[in-house]
């Protein structure tokens, strides 16, 4: 609002009188109160960095230590041992001070050297207490007299109020597996995807690489880890994520869902101002440092939360050979796209936000604005949608200056991006259950062109009310995102609330401007290469095969009563579907944090073992109940050890792609790296994280449950496989593949549709199978 008033702020004309100079106070006004937000924030920001870089001492702190030292000096007693006269003694202060005042000036400077020394002690002995995990890796009601003396150390040095960031700088550093390690788990983990020849052809090249090439790249990647925060994340972010050069839409951005049966609204503008009301309130949070520092669920163990920094005002920018990800430390708009307008919309006025009554009605404003898409504006976001490279190149030549320039500043500053849809989503219609299918996809991708997939989150309104979000990798991975979704879906419904009719709540100030309609000059060039793009990425959006849908026969309630780990319960019974859809097992991704470490992101776990494996051949062959009964405890045991290393930093993939990257740095092949590198994953999954945030109760709001969220398949040949654990009563699942794979199938009920060789593919039916062994191991 302050820049659209800064333009008309002052206006003047010369005449043979002299300079006629007109001052607008009304503008004038609402720039200083912009002003005044931004300095409140800079000082909100300086006060933070204090707190949170004295953690976990507090600044007040520093007055008692003061205080003591200068009390033990009035009872004429040298805490300092000589310290403070030698002080005095190098003080700059002789001839302005008297003889007491130096005194006093070198006990203050005493006490602050000693303040900081104490508090780097107390930092150092809690980076000490949090690199300890063995905690993890015990039993239920096992605990080591180690673990018990941990506890109350980790909670007596973490008892002050935390600010979002506080426990950064005492976080470990993600520490190097040994190569030896590292190779043996790899080996462990494909034996029982390959045959004995295949085997020992592996282990030949794997000990070569170890007694060879590898110790040299060991050492290096060793001195990275001295230098860097965390020796993976800056790679992986680079590699995996900002140099592939091929479309983001579907092969790396995923999405997140509204509430499965609830739609707090059917008002689209009224559920549009709340769920951006919601966001900029989670952003405030964020940016005074108000939100509580993640935990491992359960523990008073703070995960990282460095993923937070670059959740809005950001945006990936194309390059020829790499993109960029641009964050900027403040927007006071959001962009809007409708029917193939783009619009900047202003949320904040004179310094504050605009109520969600002010959002809602600005929205309807656009949605009630009758004029046309400028030619070539309508498809223009598809350029985000398909290759980088021509993405790159359009960016450089035609929206480098000029018209196009300030509209495209207008999107990538934005806080983020909303896209209000014209279509009708959600449980709906004669099939509710099978409309999530086309939720899925229009998340997923959209129109290929209604989307901003650059953005690091595009909101999506739907015509019915019904939301949704889709959200760019490379900056944070799912669970960060998932609890910034939780937290708008809850602020939403339980906090801000409707009115009777389904409007948004709060008064409207009557003279708010026009929403800002965004121009662009779309040379021919441009227009020949949107549709190009769009060929690209709607090509690959017909291919997704995505089907979701909630399984209620039972949750973790009655999984843990068998005392069995939900999750290893449904990777094992993923193994098991994989298997009766193709006959065979293969190389399983699960994603598994490692927050845990400073700026850690994802490691992967290898789910498919040599015990989940036996079990399932136990299963099939139609071994007794009893021996299969066995075997899936000594699976699942398994399964959660995996799981385990790979939070504590001893994973297999983070790094061997380490020491990739270290080889093709130094210009050496290695035979053993690059076919690690090469193998598919064919089955890829993942579990989204439910009630971080404990907002509401789900136990007395059981209709306000989240869907969850997916992404699509990583193997052509693959499935992309994402559940959400909620409740004690039901599992959402979402399931994506490829239609042109004649081997994959996503929905079991359309298998008479296609050509496919199996008729037990969906994951629906092996985990009630897995569910008829468990029944009697009750406890």
């Amino acid at each position: 609002m302050a820049e659209a008033h800064q333009a008309v702020a002052f206006q003047f004309t010369i005449t043979p009188e002299g300079i006629d100079l007109q001052l607008s106070y009304q503008a004038l006004n609402q720039i200083y109160l912009s002003g005044v937000r931004s300095w409140k924030k800079r000082v909100s920001r300086v006060r933070n960095s204090l707190i949170k870089g004295v953690y976990p001492a507090s600044p007040s702190s520093w007055l008692f230590v003061a205080i003591g030292i200068l009390a033990t000096m009035y009872m004429q007693s040298d805490p300092s041992m000589g310290l403070i006269t030698k002080i005095q003694q190098h003080l700059p202060l002789h001839m302005s001070l008297s003889t007491q005042g130096q005194t006093m000036v070198s006990a203050l400077v005493f006490s602050t050297l000693l303040w900081l020394s104490l508090i780097l002690a107390l930092r150092f002995c809690l980076k000490l207490l949090l690199s300890y995990h063995q905690w993890m890796f015990e039993k239920h009601g096992r605990i080591s007299n180690t673990t018990k003396v941990w506890v109350p150390l980790v909670r007596l040095l973490s008892s002050r109020k935390p600010l979002l960031y506080s426990y950064q700088s005492s976080l470990p550093h993600l520490p190097v597996p040994a190569i030896q390690d590292t190779v043996s788990r790899y080996l462990e983990s494909v034996r029982p995807l390959l045959t004995d020849l295949e085997f020992k052809r592996m282990t030949d090249l794997a000990n070569e690489f170890e007694s060879n090439l590898g110790n040299r790249l060991q050492r290096y990647l060793k001195l990275k880890a001295l230098w860097a925060t965390n020796y993976v994340s800056d790679w992986w972010e680079e590699y995996v994520y900002l140099r592939s050069r091929g479309p983001i839409m579907v092969n790396s951005n995923y999405y997140g869902m509204d509430f499965l049966y609830v739609t707090p609204t059917s008002v689209q503008a009224a559920r549009a101002g709340n769920t951006i009301t919601a966001l900029l309130l989670y952003r405030r949070k964020v940016n005074r440092e108000e939100l509580k520092p993640s935990r491992v669920p359960g523990t008073v163990i703070p995960l990282c939360a460095a993923q937070c920094e670059r959740m809005f005002n950001t945006t990936r920018t194309p390059g020829v050979e790499t993109d960029v990800l641009q964050h900027w430390l403040d927007s006071e708009f959001v962009a809007v796209y409708h029917r193939g307008r783009y619009f900047r919309l202003w949320v904040y006025r004179a310094g504050r936000l605009l109520s969600p009554r002010e959002i809602e009605y600005q929205i309807q404003r656009i949605l009630d604005d009758p004029s046309p898409a400028l030619p070539g504006e309508e498809k223009l976001g598809a350029l985000t949608a398909g290759d980088r490279i021509p993405w790159a190149q359009m960016r450089k030549q035609y929206f480098s200056s000029g018209v196009n320039k300030r509209s495209l500043d207008a999107i990538e500053r934005a806080a983020f991006f909303v896209t209000l849809d014209d279509e009708e989503q959600g449980m709906r219609g004669d099939d509710p259950e099978g409309n999530l299918d086309s939720y899925a996809k229009s998340l997923l991708h959209g129109k290929c062109y209604d989307r901003w997939f650059d953005k690091s989150f595009s909101v999506v309104i739907y015509k019915n009310g019904k939301s949704g979000l889709n959200a760019e990798h490379s900056w944070a991975d799912a669970p960060t995102v998932a609890h910034l979704w939780e937290y708008t879906l809850a602020t939403d419904a339980f906090q801000l609330g409707y009115t009777e009719d389904g409007h948004c709540k709060g008064e409207v100030e009557p003279s708010l401007p026009q929403p800002q309609r965004l121009v662009w000059n779309i040379p021919a060039e441009v227009q020949a290469q949107v549709s190009s793009s769009l060929a690209v990425a709607q090509a690959l959006a017909d291919d997704v095969d995505c089907h979701v849908f909630p399984f209620r026969e039972f949750g973790k309630g009655r999984i843990k009563k068998c005392r069995i780990s939900p999750d290893a319960f449904i990777q094992i019974s993923l193994q098991l579907a994989y298997y009766r859809d193709r006959s065979g097992f293969c190389l399983t991704y699960e994603a598994s944090m490692t927050r845990l470490f400073r700026e850690g992101r994802t490691e992967t776990v290898r789910s498919c073992s040599n015990e989940s494996c036996a079990f399932i051949k136990a299963l099939e062959s139609g071994e007794t109940e009893e021996e299969c009964r066995r075997l899936f405890q000594l699976a699942s045991e398994k399964h959660q050890n995996l799981y385990r290393m790979a939070m504590t930093g001893a994973g297999i993939d983070r790094h061997l792609f380490c020491l990739y990257v270290v080889s093709k740095y130094l210009g050496v092949e290695s035979p053993f790296l690059k076919e690690v590198l090469s193998e598919p994953w064919r089955l890829s999954t993942s579990q989204t994280p439910v009630q971080q945030m404990n907002l509401f109760d789900l136990k007395n709001h059981p209709d306000f449950i989240s869907l969850g969220g997916g992404f699509g398949p990583v193997a052509d040949d693959g499935y992309g496989v994402s559940y959400i654990i909620v409740g004690e009563d039901m599992v959402n699942f979402h399931v994506s593949s490829k239609y042109s794979c004649s081997q994959t199938v996503s929905n079991v009920s359309v298998l008479g549709k296609r050509d496919h060789k199996s008729q037990n593919c969906s994951t629906g039916i092996p985990v009630s199978n897995t569910s008829r062994i468990l029944n009697n191991q009750r406890t």
